[in-house]
């Protein structure tokens, strides 16, 4: 299952040597033309200059799209239907003109061309296709481990570390890989999003949810309003073994609380026997903690919590329960 992990920067001074074409235009725009598209729209969002951009972009009735944007340094940019089912990823800059093409019921048959990192990012997902549509992501971080210990000098490889990695938790192995990277492939402003965020520092973008998109455990996709209330946001990796004292310490939480529970990774039999026996709603969010939405979190450990208030904004994303309950109680109050 291809993965939503997206929102990436690097140096211009990298432009040259990755062969990502940049050019004097303040734009870059996106060429689509995708068949069998359940509905007239899809969802394209990357972080730009001015912050993150979230657009619904109309489809013709022939699966034509196009978008433009605006990122003078390079960006993930992703395709998704308007529920948030990832279609398509690239990295783009201002001057680059890309085009997505194929099937939109086979996202992982969907091919990008544009410039030269995305091709060499389209060819390692072609090598490692049954990996990508495997539940069980093992196979798929294995291959990246083994690519970027095989290409320190290439920034493919922070990319891919970042974007299509799935075993967040080890965060010594995540450390070591990233480390191994040669800095001019590893620039500082990409690296941070594998770093940021520690316990009691701020983001400088404090964002906003509107909603999330997830798979109800048992069901299927359920879109999530997330205003309205006060929000509390649990998200594991596995099942903890001290997931009784969450279930304690969730016990005298207000019922007011919107409390969304949720698994980051395979939907394993092991995390079915975990919450057995819980009452309360379970996720998934099968694009694991990067997940569009979910990455906003700024999430680098797990277990992780966010708190939010009324309007969506998130008032607190960190790795103390104990922080997450106190702060959703009083802004609840």
């Amino acid at each position: 299952m291809m993965r939503q992990h997206y929102f990436l920067f690097t140096l211009l001074a990298l432009l040259l040597a990755t062969g990502l074409a940049s050019c004097s235009s303040d734009s870059f725009k996106v060429d689509g033309k995708l068949e069998q598209l359940d509905g007239n729209m899809v969802r394209v969002a990357f972080r730009g200059d001015s912050g993150i951009v979230d657009l619904e972009v109309n489809v013709d009735d022939k699966g034509q799209f196009t978008v433009e944007g605006a990122a003078s340094q390079p960006a993930i940019v992703t395709v998704s239907t308007r529920r948030g089912d990832p279609l398509a990823m690239m990295v783009a800059v201002n001057g680059d003109r890309l085009k997505v093409t194929g099937d939109a019921s086979n996202a992982t048959g969907i091919k990008v061309k544009g410039n030269k990192v995305n091709e060499e990012w389209q060819l390692f997902r072609d090598e490692h296709k049954a990996f990508y549509s495997d539940p069980n992501p093992s196979r798929l971080d294995a291959s990246i481990e083994k690519y970027v210990r095989e290409h320190p000098d290439d920034i493919l490889s922070t990319i891919l570390l970042i974007a299509d990695y799935s075993n967040y938790t080890d965060r010594d192995k995540v450390d070591k890989l990233l480390k191994g990277i040669h800095a001019e492939a590893r620039p500082e402003s990409l690296a941070s999003l594998l770093t940021s965020n520690p316990a009691g520092r701020k983001s400088k973008i404090t964002p906003r949810l509107m909603s999330l998109t997830l798979i109800k455990h048992g069901g299927n996709f359920e879109e999530i309003k997330l205003t309205g209330h006060t929000t509390l946001i649990t998200l594991w990796a596995n099942p903890p073994k001290d997931r009784q004292i969450l279930n304690q310490k969730l016990k005298g939480i207000d019922p007011d609380i919107h409390l969304i529970d949720v698994l980051a990774e395979s939907d394993t039999l092991r995390w079915h026997k975990a919450i057995a026996g819980e009452s309360r709603q379970h996720y998934w969010a099968p694009g694991g903690p990067l997940e569009q939405g979910i990455q906003l979190l700024g999430i680098n450990s797990m277990p992780w919590y966010a708190v939010l208030d009324t309007t969506g904004l998130v008032i607190y994303s960190g790795p103390n329960l104990d922080t997450a309950i106190t702060t959703a109680t009083r802004q609840h109050q």
